[in-house]
């Protein structure tokens, strides 16, 4: 579980990729792996050394780290832009389920 994610990590990141692509990397994580993985993966962003493009339903991490946010829903984009914004004032349904999910 989560030490396959850590060796991946650390093997990615050798390489020094000028960006890293993340689909779902807690999905099949206990919450305990979860945390330790959101950590490495906000650590990266303090640090700015790669830039990266994640898949999350992790929302908290994903309002904390990101720069932008993409909403899709059934394939399309639904909402999009600076994670304040859309977390604060979305203008689509599935923006408005996610706000109520980080307020409880």
């Amino acid at each position: 579980g989560g030490e396959q994610q850590r060796v991946g990590i650390a093997r990615a990141l050798a390489r020094k990729p000028p960006l890293m692509l993340w689909d779902e990397p807690t999905a099949a994580l206990d919450p305990i792996l979860v945390s330790e993985v959101m950590e490495i993966m906000e650590e990266l962003v303090r640090s700015k050394a790669t830039t990266m493009l994640v898949v999350t339903h992790e929302v908290g991490f994903a309002s904390r780290a990101a720069d932008r946010i993409v909403f899709m829903d059934q394939g399309e984009i639904v909402e999009e832009g600076n994670p304040a914004t859309v977390l604060t004032t979305p203008s689509s349904e599935i923006g408005e389920k996610y706000k109520k999910l980080l307020k409880t």
